[in-house]
This record gives C-alpha cells, sequence and structure tokens, in this order.
C-alpha cells in the first residue's frame, strides 16, 4: 500500500505553470529521457485510441484480450515504459484509490482490503487506507481528506452514512463505491452480502438437524447488517413453524467478549437453547467460550453457527459451521468497478453476492427432540 502525502512539481522557465506538460516536466529533469514512443504512437500502431493503449497497460478487462495483447507486444517492442508522474500530468489522475475501514484490526475487513489491493495492483492502480472507527463523522471526514489528496477514487467498508453519499458525488466529483453499507437503503454503487438469505441459510441448517430451541446472537449496533440477519433468522423459523422467542434474541458488540457476555445470558436462561446463530464468527468465538465454562459442550449440548468464515474459524475448539462470505472476492469485485466507473460513464451498479455455507464441526443434532 502507498501513501502519496503530497506531490509538488514546478513548471520549467519555458513552461507555463497552467499548463504543464510531460515534455516541461522533463525539461526540468535531466536525468530523466524522454521516451522515443508515445501512447498516441502506440495507438496509431495498434489502430486504436489512445484511451484503449492506457486501459491496455494497466491490463483493464474493458478491453478485448487480443488487442490488448497486440497493443502489449507493440509497447514491449518499443521498449515503451510509463511514467507515474508523467501519467498523472498527462491524465489528471493518480492511479491511487482511497479505501476507507472501519478498523483494519478486524480479519473480515482486512481480507475485504487484502482483495482490493490485489485488483489495484493488477491494474496499475495504489491503496491509501484510513481508518474511520465505524464513526460517521469521520467517515465523511475521511473521504473528504482522500479526495483533497486527489485520489481517483474510494472505497467504504461498512459504511455508517450510506445513502448520504447520493448528492456527496456530484460536489467531488470521483466514484465511491460502498461494501456492506450499514446505513438502511441502497447507494448507487455498493456491494453486499445478500443477508436475509445467508442468515435463513444458517438457521435452516439447525432446523434440519432437528433444534427447535435456536437462539439468535446479535451485534448491538450492528445497523442493516444486523437487522437483515436477524430478519432471515426470524424467517427460517415462522417458515419451520418455530416460534420466534424474544429472549432467544441476545446481543454483543461483534466481539468475542461480548459474545461471551450474550451467551452467559442465554445460559442463565430457565430453559436454555441448543442451537445459536451467532452475528459473526467473532462473537461465535465468545460464545464458544461461555459454553464451556458453563460445563457443556459443543456441539453435545450446544449447537453453534457462526458467519463470515475467517480464517481462524477451521482452528477453533471445535471447528467452525460458519457461513462464508466471499470477501476477497468482494473486495477485488468493488475496485474493478470503481475503475470502471473511472473509465467510462456506466450506471448504477447495486450487487448482492451469495454466502455459502460451511459444514465443520460445532453443530450437530440434539441430544433429544426440543
Amino acid at each position: 500500500m502507498v501513501l502519496i502525502d503530497g506531490l509538488r512539481i514546478g513548471a520549467g522557465k519555458d513552461c507555463s505553470p497552467s499548463a504543464i506538460s510531460i515534455d516541461c516536466y522533463l525539461l526540468g529533469h535531466s536525468n530523466v529521457k524522454k521516451s522515443a514512443i508515445s501512447i498516441k504512437d502506440i495507438a496509431r500502431k495498434a489502430d486504436v485510441s489512445h484511451s484503449t493503449v492506457s486501459r491496455a497497460l494497466r491490463n483493464s478487462p474493458l478491453v478485448n484480450r487480443e488487442t490488448a495483447e497486440r497493443i502489449r507486444k507493440i509497447a514491449k517492442e518499443s521498449d515503451f515504459r510509463v511514467s507515474a508522474i508523467g501519467r498523472s500530468l498527462a491524465t489528471g489522475r493518480t492511479n491511487t484509490i482511497g479505501v476507507v475501514a472501519t478498523t483494519i484490526e478486524d480479519p473480515f475487513i482486512a481480507e475485504i482490503v487484502s482483495g482490493a489491493e490485489d485488483a489495484a495492483n493488477a491494474q496499475g492502480f495504489s491503496i491509501i487506507l484510513a481508518n474511520s472507527n465505524a464513526n460517521p463523522d469521520r467517515e465523511l471526514k475521511v473521504v473528504h481528506s482522500l479526495v483533497e489528496r486527489r485520489v481517483d477514487g474510494v472505497l467504504v467498508l461498512d459504511s455508517r452514512v450510506g445513502s448520504v453519499y447520493i448528492p456527496v458525488l456530484a460536489r467531488m466529483k470521483v466514484p465511491i463505491v460502498l461494501i456492506n453499507s450499514q446505513h438502511p437503503g441502497e447507494f448507487v454503487h455498493s456491494i453486499s452480502i445478500d443477508n436475509p438469505s445467508a442468515s435463513q441459510m444458517a438457521t435452516r441448517y439447525l432446523v434440519h438437524l432437528g433444534h427447535t430451541r435456536i437462539c439468535y446472537l446479535g451485534k448491538r449496533g450492528g445497523f442493516q447488517s444486523d437487522a437483515e440477519r436477524s430478519a432471515g433468522y426470524r424467517q427460517a423459523l415462522e417458515a419451520a413453524g418455530i416460534p420466534v422467542r424474544p429472549e432467544f434474541m441476545a446481543y454483543g458488540d461483534g466481539k468475542p467478549e461480548g459474545g461471551k457476555n450474550a451467551m452467559e445470558h442465554l445460559l442463565s436462561l430457565p430453559e436454555i437453547p441448543t442451537g445459536v446463530f451467532c452475528y459473526n464468527d467473532l462473537t461465535a468465538i465468545g460464545a464458544l467460550s461461555a459454553i464451556r465454562q458453563h460445563g457443556l459442550k459443543v456441539p453435545d449440548d450446544v449447537s453453534v453457527v457462526g458467519f463470515d468464515d475467517l480464517a481462524i474459524a477451521s482452528y477453533t475448539q471445535p471447528p467452525l459451521t460458519t457461513v462464508r462470505q466471499p470477501k476477497h472476492q468482494m473486495g477485488r469485485a468493488a475496485t474493478e468497478m470503481l475503475i470502471n466507473l473511472l473509465e467510462e460513464s456506466i450506471p448504477g451498479s447495486v450487487r448482492k453476492v451469495q454466502g455459502e455455507l460451511i459444514v465443520r464441526e460445532s453443530a450437530a443434532p440434539p441430544k433429544s427432540k426440543t
């Protein structure tokens, strides 16, 4: 990841500050040799537009594979080298993407950022990362700060302001793509997991195993994702003819300690649940700890299902059954959507990805019919 903290280029005495060109930049730097061939030269040889050449050299998926290979072959034979500074001066872009994350300490966020960086690097872009700390005011401030640093576009993970960006787009003049927005309503450019469908799948699995006392261990302040996951949980129970019991819905903070405390509350009820569907894997890890400390076994006494499929999920005791979010794929897809927006004026895209149930050893049929 690259953090560009300001770049100042002065014009030479023969160049007007109001019209700095690549040639002017080169005139002021005698140790930089001017390329013998330009993008326009390559475009002429390949019989394409210079914008197509630019895209092909960045491995953009918008260029036909055969055309891209022909362009890259011409560039290689001509010993063409792209200057990052020169390209920025010529195109008005910095080839940087700002990423606003709630916190990089969250392994779920880290995997999405990893996917975003892979896609960005593949197309010649760098990433500038900033934390919003899940604070709506800070989120907007950080986005404005990134735009002031002249990033070409912004990805926002777990946005706390969501559709507020619709009027902001016109002022900022850079594309913004949201990933798993936590604000109700749909933003014009976004990618998110289909939470209701994924949660129904997880709850139905517990029902299929024979559980009827199934609780939802959610996230207080989880905004849209929590609302959608709890809705999927309720819909699955109702479809199975199982009453939704308010006392079987408890809330943590999305972290292990919060999950542990919420699970302890559920275990103090006169009739404890035999199945637990958790808001995320971190919550499930806390629930596993609480169940063990109460002298109970997973899955013999209580079955636990998580959500996210973090890398640690297969190493818990027992290994955690969970809903896999395609985190790396979501980061890549959001970045590709953002770069496509830079290349062309395309209509808004609200994309939903599907979760996948990963069955391990933390869920099993109850000891007896409940």
